[in-house]
């Protein structure tokens, strides 16, 4: 059920200004501006919810760590810059995993993380 609070409008509005994957800390930096007072802990439960009500999906990291974004509605792969840490979408994919997936196999999705610098860092 969805419930239209000022921390989720908060939370949702972190991931605009983002345009891109966030980490809990990342949303508490961008939303507290919009919701001062606002704590990991309120993080996490509208996280919780936001997923349920399909308004963001989880990106898995290696090593565990749950990134959050934007349905964008099309399959695209992730950057991550080993500089500042931050994760950036790559439009599309170009792959054709399909002829890699072995006899008998059934492929239900794939994801390629690219490693590497932003803009930013490369500087």
């Amino acid at each position: 059920m969805e419930r239209n609070t000022q921390q989720r409008q908060a939370i949702l509005k972190a991931f605009e200004i983002a345009e891109r994957p966030l980490a809990v800390q990342e949303i508490l930096d961008l939303a507290q501006g919009d919701c001062p007072g606002l704590g990991v802990a309120t993080i996490y439960r509208n996280l919780k919810a936001l997923v349920g009500d399909k308004k963001l999906i989880v990106v898995d990291m290696p090593g565990g760590v749950a990134l959050y974004e934007l349905p964008g509605g099309h399959h695209h792969h992730h950057f991550s810059c080993s500089g500042c840490q931050k994760v950036f979408d790559v439009d599309g994919c170009g792959l054709n995993v399909k002829n890699l997936v072995p006899n008998g196999f059934t492929l239900k999705r794939h994801e390629v993380l690219l490693y590497g610098f932003c803009d930013s860092c490369s500087r």
